[in-house]
């Protein structure tokens, strides 16, 4: 049955490598014995995985995406503690455990998917409502609904979000995946103004192009624009008090992901985004990497980016 697993101190001891004379994170980091303790804990930012690859799949994607939770919470765990980061500052809350479902048709993966909506969404809301940011690994770009359903629910009222992606995630309603989260967002009132940052032309059709176009609440700066020195001055200015940080890393160009490009973001722009800008995000949800791909494909580096994406949200906020 699905569940989120609460991770106990086990848990956590079991990926650190200890070496005489250094401390890792952890080593510091909490967690979590009850739900009534959250609001008290020291830690202002909350690590959750959710290591499932099914919205990909309900998206004709290639399956990968479940297989980068554990290897990424080993390579942040791992991280030296030391004066620009402590540790102390963060609790490890666990993973949500997802069985696949029994009917694999498109159909039965994207009912499969409206249930994952349902498991995510409460947890966000109620971290949110103790006080604290959820930082969210794993998973495809389905689950950005569940983190803006739960933080809209938890502020009780629509957010505002910016999703550095090479896809605007703005299919049509035909049933939930990784396409089309940020469009039962929009439509069901959770989400206010969404600004893509870095899609691809080559890579949102038509409609979704109109769509931009159409709708005032949605802002759009392209990748390719940006290689012609498009002016990116003011674009994320706009963003309300509660807003949410969605990164794609199919946005980065040579991770591993469903959707690997050859052609994107350098490692370093992304995280001079974060460094930049993270005081202004209500959470940070990563998504879309891979450490294994159904197809064969292999990538050690994707658990050690995701660890630095991290760790930079938590120093640029803390700083």
């Amino acid at each position: 049955m699905d569940n989120l697993k609460i991770y106990a101190q086990y848990d956590i001891d079991r990926l650190v490598i200890h070496r005489e004379g250094e401390t890792r994170l952890g080593e510091k980091v909490a967690v979590l014995s009850s739900w009534e303790e959250l609001p008290n804990t020291i830690g202002k930012f909350v690590l959750l995985g959710i290591p499932e690859d099914i919205g990909v799949r309900a998206n004709a994607g290639i399956a990968g995406a479940a297989s980068v939770w554990r290897p990424a919470l080993m390579a942040f765990l791992n991280i030296q503690c030391n004066r620009f980061l402590n540790g102390e500052e963060i609790l490890v809350l666990g993973h949500f455990e997802i069985d696949e479902p029994s009917d694999t048709s498109i159909k039965g993966l994207r009912d499969k998917v409206a249930e994952i909506d349902d498991l995510v969404y409460p947890i966000i809301e109620k971290i949110i409502a103790a006080g604290k940011i959820p930082i969210v690994i794993g998973g495809g770009h389905n689950n950005a609904y569940g983190m803006i359903k739960g933080t809209s629910l938890a502020y009780r009222g629509p957010i505002d979000v910016l999703n550095v992606d090479a896809h605007a995630d703005l299919r049509e309603m035909e049933g939930r995946h990784s396409g089309n989260g940020f469009s039962y967002a929009l439509k069901e009132n959770y989400l206010n103004h969404y600004l893509m940052y870095g899609l691809h032309q080559n890579y949102n059709n038509e409609a979704i192009l109109s769509q931009i176009e159409s709708n005032p609440k949605l802002k759009a700066i392209f990748f390719d624009d940006i290689l012609l020195g498009a002016d990116t001055d003011g674009f994320f200015d706009g963003l309300g008090p509660a807003a949410g940080l969605e990164i794609d890393l199919d946005c980065i160009q040579n991770v591993l992901s469903s959707a690997e490009t050859p052609s994107g973001f350098e490692v370093n722009a992304v995280r001079k985004l974060i460094l930049t800008h993270a005081k202004k995000f209500s959470y940070l949800h990563i998504c879309e990497g891979a450490t294994r791909m159904l197809d064969g494909r292999v990538s050690k580096l994707t658990s050690k980016l995701i660890a630095y994406l991290v760790s930079d949200f938590v120093k640029a906020n803390i700083s």
